[in-house]
């Protein structure tokens, strides 16, 4: 299987199974719409009116050549492959500290923090206990991740730091190492919490949308107050603190700013390089996407495409999340078929110590899986989850991107798509127009073409 898409003067054709990426001329391009389909008497007929015919056979001979090499029409990895046997381990553990949240911004999956619960917040002894199910339940896995998610989990730091303090404690003693991420919208940080985070934590997600009139459209308080100007106020403290450790700014997009290359611009300009800009995901028709909204999304990208070249020319250059993609390597073949391990490698605990496939289940009672302090009960929906992947959802086997977005998110396919074995269809469209934009953005880098 291969994939032959035309961006900006380039042709490009990925070879889907091995991964492998060729920048071809027209001639080359031509052939391999007509190729393995055709014999070689054949593609010479029908392209002679705008070859030259020993041109086309010299070409045919090239592509022969990356066929038998495993470059083109390559086998697929991972067919035949199954999870019997495999046994997997928990690496890491998304804590929901509090189920509450200072703000109500509108597009909000968690219901404004509570996940249609009773508002709530965890123990100190619930805090531990994640630390210590993680470590019995991690195997010989030595690096393990918390992150800190919610509603906002500043509303409930001190069992934040207590986890912190208490994992390092118990790290040394299992010999494990943790890493801790933390995920705010800003709006709570001070003087403590931006010395504690810079210190502990490895990665901080902040959040931010763009312009102020875009953010403050959405992400307001619970006054309806636009919140733009004190997280931005919060994160440029945090950052003049933080030096080069990890950050990134994290953002929507919804279909009332489809114009969302704007909004990178505005982060940009603000001196942030690391950015993420998501497309939502919702039902909601104040401001859910739908398909009307492919063709502007899609020249969106292109337009976002220009503008990080643009910034590369000019020696300040900005890390887009979904235009950050490896050409020469990627994860694993595991990876790349099952996606994000949510369910049995990766799982979540709400403020009570109910677990969950990941934090977009919690408050899903049908996706309770266990607690903290007994175990895992029902083994069936981790195995549901292991056992989904690419092969298993029909739309996926096909699909050129199926080795880059995994299948999707398991949440979006199971709450819009229908089921663990379908697909978010409008999510699969803007993935796949994304990732060409993504491969031709690093192609024109690498090839010294920054416009």
């Amino acid at each position: 299987m291969i994939h032959r898409f035309k961006i900006d003067g380039l042709n490009i054709v990925l070879d889907v199974n091995s991964g492998s990426i060729h920048l071809v001329d027209d001639l080359t391009y031509d052939i391999l719409e007509l190729y393995p389909n055709h014999m070689e008497d054949e593609i010479v007929e029908l392209l002679k009116f705008k070859y030259g015919e020993e041109e086309i056979t010299e070409a045919i001979n090239e592509v022969n050549e990356l066929v038998e090499g495993g470059q083109l029409f390559s086998m697929d990895p991972g067919m035949g492959y199954s999870m019997n046997g495999y046994k997997p381990v928990v690496k890491a553990l998304c804590v929901h500290p509090a189920h509450d949240c200072n703000l109500k911004c509108d597009y909000c999956f968690a219901s404004s923090g509570s996940y249609n619960q009773d508002r709530c917040y965890m123990s100190l002894e619930t805090g531990r206990q994640c630390v210590d199910f993680l470590i019995k339940n991690s195997g010989n896995t030595k690096l393990l991740e918390i992150d800190f998610f919610g509603g906002e989990p500043l509303m409930n730091f001190d069992v934040v730091k207590d986890m912190v303090y208490y994992a390092k404690q118990k790290g040394m003693e299992h010999n494990k190492e943790f890493s801790f991420t933390i995920t705010t919208n800003a709006t709570l940080l001070d003087d403590g919490a931006i010395d504690f985070i810079n210190e502990n934590m490895y990665n901080v997600v902040l959040s931010l949308d763009g312009r102020k009139e875009v953010n403050d459209r959405f992400r307001h308080n619970h006054a309806n107050e636009g919140t733009y100007d004190i997280v931005l106020k919060n994160i440029n403290k945090l950052l003049s603190k933080r030096g080069d450790k990890e950050y990134y700014i994290r953002g929507t997009y919804t279909r009332c700013n489809l114009d969302f290359t704007e909004d990178v611009r505005a982060i940009a300009d603000l001196g942030y390089k690391e950015i993420s800009l998501e497309p939502v995901v919702s039902k909601d028709e104040r401001f859910a996407l739908t398909e009307d909204d492919l063709p502007s999304i899609f020249s969106e990208y292109e337009k976002l495409m220009r503008f990080c070249l643009e910034r590369e020319r000019e020696g300040k250059p900005i890390n887009f999340y979904h235009f950050n993609i490896d050409l020469n390597g990627g994860p694993c073949i595991l990876k790349r078929i099952t996606g994000c391990g949510a369910g049995f490698e990766y799982l979540a605990v709400d403020p009570s110590g109910k677990i969950y496939p990941c934090h977009q289940f919690v408050g899903m009672d049908e996706y309770v899986m266990g607690n903290i302090f007994d175990g895992i009960k029902d083994e069936n929906i981790g195995k549901a989850f292991l056992n989904s992947n690419i092969y298993t959802k029909e739309e996926c086997r096909n699909c050129w991107a199926k080795f880059y977005c995994s299948g999707g998110c398991h949440a979006s396919n199971i709450k819009i798509g229908g089921g663990l074995d379908k697909t978010y269809r409008l999510g699969c469209e803007i993935t796949k127009k994304r990732l060409e934009y993504a491969i031709a953005m690093q192609l024109k880098k690498m090839v010294g073409e920054s416009s």
